[in-house]
């Protein structure tokens, strides 16, 4: 009896893990991908178009392992950066040699380059292509913080990645004397100069992935440990495409310098304006959120701090003109602190990760125009009388109860209130007055 329901339950637990094995496979998933189950090995090709940081690192990690889980032939990465974090590029690199499918990095299409943290990737990897018109290397390390280095802290960091680059490029066999100029002197290499140097820095060049798979199917790969090699046969393997997952992209894309300095400039706006308006709510939660990703963003950047100073000081600039009288002064200083808070905000050598002018112009023209708005609607209401308190009765009309001379106080009906009233000329009773003072809790008023 016992062992018959011990059976039943046996199967009915198989049965439920084969249904919920099922389930997880019909799972949507941006970076999931099946292996066919019959047939040659297949090739899994990824996309990476951004600067190397933690969040491009991630989607590359996540597609070796699931090339070494599904036993794929190659895992093919087609790269364009400008470049990166060394730490996010020594992960990555890190993965690459300990991973049991070859790795190939093809810079590509056309047009493209894999510079700094980009070149240390195409060293690493077990496979190297570039198509017509790309180049490599720059690598030349810069602060991550933006500051300027000083010659001792510089030198200590290129020979630091350039002797991290001299091991990459002798374990792959690859030009150790280029492979440090790249780092030392910040040479750049097209396809063919990287191809011709003896020894070379890549192994082909090829047009398109279709093309590189082509071109590798038979050619025999030596592994990093110089003892593994790895015959690819990737003519006919079918390409398993993987792409970043929609968190992957969102955070990858505000990584953007410019995107960076948008969300910095809304989320100082947004305060803002919640400050100034106490319980709008909404400004002050946009303003918070965007200023939360502007803070992961930046510290994927070689930010320079100054600059973050600089926009932070025009914008205690151009709020303190809502309260200090300095005839514009303010304002203009404010101006210009954000201006050349703007213009230093990311410091890099890489085109690509620095702002663009005819971006944060337009993005500073409208934020101080919201700025002086507020400013000018906070001046107006400055303006305004008075309605609540004492200074509220001042110029106000009102008709006298009783007599009212200098040395006879009487009484006053005024703002919907009868108070003490003197004046320095005699009033008689039922004449209409005006308030010109108020001491303590009695009026000084004239007639009209």
């Amino acid at each position: 009896m016992i062992t018959a329901g011990v059976r039943r339950l046996v199967r009915a637990l198989g049965a439920s893990l084969v249904l919920l094995g099922a389930s997880v496979a019909l799972l949507p998933s941006a970076t999931r991908a099946q292996e066919p189950s019959s047939g040659p090995r297949a090739v899994y090709s990824a996309e990476v178009d951004s600067i190397i940081h933690p969040v491009s690192a991630e989607f590359m990690i996540e597609a070796i392992n699931q090339a070494d889980s599904a036993g794929a032939a190659l895992v093919v990465f087609t790269l364009r950066t400008p470049g990166g974090l060394v730490d996010s590029t020594r992960t990555i690199v890190t993965r690459m040699l300990s991973a049991t499918t070859p790795v190939a990095v093809f810079i590509g299409p056309s047009g493209a380059r894999a510079a700094s943290a980009g070149f240390i990737l195409a060293i690493a990897s077990d496979v190297t292509a570039m198509a017509p018109g790309t180049h490599i290397g720059a690598a030349h390390p810069v602060s991550g913080g933006g500051e300027p280095m000083d010659e001792v802290t510089s030198k200590k960091a290129a020979e630091d990645v350039a002797a991290y680059v001299r091991t990459l490029a002798t374990g792959r066999q690859r030009n150790v004397a280029l492979a440090e100029e790249a780092v030392n002197l910040s040479r750049a290499f097209t396809e063919t100069e990287a191809l011709e140097a003896s020894p070379p820095l890549i192994d082909l060049i090829a047009s398109d992935i279709p093309d590189l798979l082509k071109k590798l199917d038979g050619r025999t790969v030596r592994r990093f440990d110089g003892k593994t090699t790895v015959v690819l046969a990737t003519a006919e393997a079918p390409v398993v495409t993987l792409e970043m997952s929609l968190r992957q992209r969102v955070l990858s894309a505000i990584a953007h310098p410019n995107i960076a300095y948008l969300l910095l400039s809304l989320g100082m706006l947004g305060l803002t304006i919640e400050l100034w308006t106490p319980g709008a709510i909404l400004p002050g939660v946009v303003g918070g959120l965007c200023l939360l990703l502007a803070f992961f963003a930046l510290q994927l950047l070689p930010v320079n701090y100054a600059g973050v100073l600089l926009i932070v000081l025009g914008m205690v600039l151009l709020g303190l003109e809502f309260v200090v009288a300095s005839y514009g002064l303010l304002t203009a200083g404010g101006i210009a602190s954000l201006l050349f808070g703007s213009m230093i905000l990311v410091d890099s050598p890489s085109p690509e990760m620095q702002l663009n002018l005819r971006f944060v112009l337009p993005v500073l023209v409208g934020f101080v125009g919201v700025a002086l708005i507020l400013i000018k609607l906070g001046l107006a209401a400055q303006r305004q009388p008075a309605v609540t308190g004492v200074g509220a009765l001042i110029g106000e009309h009102g008709e006298a109860l009783t007599a009212i001379g200098p040395t006879a106080p009487g009484r006053v009906a005024t703002h919907g209130e009868i108070w003490q009233a003197t004046s320095v000329e005699p009033i008689p009773e039922g004449a209409r007055i005006r308030v010109v003072d108020v001491t303590g809790l009695t009026l000084t008023v004239r007639q009209e």
